[in-house]
């Protein structure tokens, strides 16, 4: 499990990246990604924030810093107070200082029932089960075009069938936020594979360790942690471990993790040669990228052929 080959298609340089030890929440599995940073993208909590909602279907996001291109998350959204909350179905490029409109948001409140208070403000991804559906949409102007899904999502998920993804993000935000507290934030992370079930979820690389401690809880808690809560197994019990010594635990140990890994390995999609990059968006050297084909699909910003930023996903 040393390449990310089968995920991200050529030409983009994947020299440098490595995996490490596979962490587990009931049906979620992460595994954390070191690599080359990228240093100067402006992060997207400390830098980037909602200027406004102009309308329904659209917001206006604005880079704050003073120097650094922002990237815009896939499926970035807000949850806010006296306003429709809203998702975005692209990710994006800014420029420093730069207020840019968004005309193709999915709204993601029918109605306006449902508000937060203020104190509840905050920004998530939108869960894996509507991913791929959002990604479609991208540049239809139909600020209720995600409703359905999201009401089929609710009803399946045994909440009332309405467009409210509040009903999963906000009233059970509690139990979401329990992965971030059981899955651990490795120093230096920049990245993770996810997997729910024992099926590969999806691939999330960051410029830096920074930009990424600042999507954790909107990727485990919102993006994945949504599909892992709704596949929660039972729990079994631990198995005692026969080590009549220190190090033969050591030992036990270091063959559960080896297994670990090679089992989690299996779970990654196989090579295939359909998987196709078309170029959405340029800012000086970066390209903003859409990746579709052999069960996977998300975006990826590149720069001299090597990834920046990733968001890719199983096409569900």
């Amino acid at each position: 499990m040393t390449t990310l080959d089968t995920l991200l298609p050529a030409p983009l340089d994947l020299d440098g990246y490595r995996v490490g030890t596979p962490q587990r929440a009931g049906a979620l599995t992460m595994v954390p990604i070191h690599g080359p940073e990228r240093p100067g993208i402006v992060p997207p909590r400390s830098g980037l924030k909602l200027k406004r909602v102009v309308g329904y279907g659209q917001v206006e996001l604005h880079n704050g810093a003073r120097e650094g291109v922002a990237i815009v998350p896939l499926h970035l959204g807000y949850i806010q107070d006296a306003a429709q909350n809203h998702a975005l179905c692209s990710a994006a490029l800014l420029a420093a200082g730069q207020t840019r409109r968004f005309d193709d948001a999915c709204c993601v409140q029918s109605g306006q029932g449902g508000y937060l208070e203020g104190r509840d403000q905050w920004f998530f991804v939108l869960p894996l089960e509507l991913r791929a559906r959002a990604l479609r949409l991208r540049g239809r102007h139909d600020y209720a075009k995600l409703w359905p899904d999201i009401t089929q999502l609710n009803r399946a998920y045994g909440l009332p069938s309405r467009g409210h993804l509040e009903q999963i993000l906000s009233r059970k935000r509690a139990t979401l936020t329990q992965f971030q507290s059981r899955l651990e934030l490795v120093p230096g992370q920049l990245g993770a594979l996810f997997f729910v079930g024992g099926t590969f979820a999806g691939l999330e690389l960051a410029p830096d360790a920074g930009y990424f401690a600042e999507m954790w809880m909107a990727l485990v808690c919102f993006a994945y942690g949504v599909a892992a809560w709704h596949a929660e197994p039972e729990r079994a019990a631990a198995r005692p471990y026969d080590a009549g010594s220190l190090a033969e635990l050591r030992a036990e140990l270091a063959r559960d993790r080896a297994a670990r890994l090679a089992e989690v390995a299996s779970w990654l999609p196989a090579p295939g040669g359909d998987v196709r990059m078309v170029e959405e968006e340029r800012y000086l050297d970066l390209r903003l990228s859409t990746v579709t084909g052999d069960g996977l699909t998300g975006q990826v910003v590149a720069e001299h052929g090597r990834p920046v930023y990733a968001s890719v996903f199983a096409d569900r």
